[in-house]
């Protein structure tokens, strides 16, 4: 049983009474710095987090400045501390969000700041002059001299060499850019390899993200999970809501519009519909959130440790970070698997 019973729980008919006040019954988030005590570790990168991760994916193109910020506002107030952008995101936008978030604040010291790069279209790829390069321009517009977690986005590299990729993150570790290391559309080949380099001294790769909910699971679950439990990778999947499908608000097709209705459409059928009704079923059961549900069975699944959450209101986190205090049965979990095979 891992943080507030997220995972695998005994069955309710069997907890007394008593003890339904326990930590590891079902708890909301429901105030200002409830979640500052909840912490776990981001596998063997040092640090600790709030098993949610706040994604700065629509900042700067379906979230404006203001919004963004009142958004990690309401983030931090509940007790999070764990943001994560991308220098593809809106052409760089979102990382200068976020960087004039954490400069007007005065709080980057108790942010855990993820970034991933490899995606701008002036530096895209992993090789080691475009690595550097876009590394750089990430602190510049973040408006900081370090990146806690360094994610190395391999979606447009296009053939670079692995070990001198590892090389060039070695320097910039060494040269006090980067703290730790992970890993974004590796193949499970590619983190065996990066591993057998950490072996000779090379950096090692510590988080992998990869898309991966209860609608989207053959990229993950597989050789890429198999791996990942084998090198002892923290796991902080993205795209943990479908584009906010699994939030449960988007169930009919005339309700959605332009390239955010292209992407939920496609879930609205048959598979979709039957996920959303055992989220429905699981939520009013608990009393929280169907976003929560979608999240706990996320943090029930191995090697996953904060999914990465992209919002687009502040009224939103709330909910949201619910779902780290979501207890889910063993009978849930299967009920909420089955409805998305």
């Amino acid at each position: 049983m891992r943080l507030f019973g997220v995972g695998t729980a005994a069955d309710s008919s069997r907890v007394p009474e008593s003890l339904h006040d326990h930590p590891s019954a079902p708890i909301p988030v429901v105030g200002p710095g409830v979640g500052e005590t909840i912490r776990v570790a981001l596998g063997e990168t040092g640090h600790s987090i709030f098993p949610l991760m706040l994604g700065a994916a629509e900042f700067g193109w379906n979230v404006d400045l203001e919004a963004a910020h009142g958004i990690l506002d309401r983030y931090v107030e509940y007790g999070g501390n764990a943001v994560h952008t991308a220098d593809g995101f809106s052409g760089g936008r979102s990382e200068y969000i976020v960087g004039q978030w954490l400069s007007t604040r005065g709080i980057r010291d108790r942010v855990v700041l993820s970034a991933r790069v490899g995606s701008h279209a002036d530096n895209p790829g992993l090789d080691s002059v475009n690595l550097v390069r876009a590394v750089e321009g990430s602190l510049t517009r973040l408006g900081v001299e370090h990146i806690d977690v360094l994610y190395l986005d391999a979606s447009l590299d296009t053939g670079s060499n692995l070990e001198d990729t590892l090389a060039t993150v070695e320097w910039l570790r060494d040269a006090g850019k980067v703290s730790s290391v992970g890993a974004f559309g590796f193949t499970a080949e590619k983190l065996v390899e990066a591993r057998i380099l950490a072996a000779a001294g090379y950096p090692r790769i510590e988080a992998l993200d990869e898309p991966y909910n209860l609608l989207r699971r053959d990229g993950f679950e597989g050789d890429l999970r198999l791996v990942a439990g084998a090198q002892s990778l923290a796991t902080t999947p993205s795209h943990a809501l479908e584009h906010g499908f699994l939030s449960g608000r988007h169930r009919s097709k005339s309700q959605v519009t332009g390239v955010r209705g292209q992407q939920l459409r496609s879930h609205i059928n048959r598979r979709g519909i039957r996920v959303l009704r055992a989220l429905d079923s699981i939520a009013g059961e608990l009393g929280v959130p169907v976003a929560a549900v979608s999240i706990g069975w996320l943090l029930a699944q191995r090697t996953v440790v904060a999914p990465i959450v992209n919002v687009f209101a502040a009224h939103h986190v709330e909910e949201l970070m619910q779902g780290a205090g979501v207890s889910l049965s063993r009978a849930h979990i299967a009920e909420l698997t089955r409805a998305g095979d």
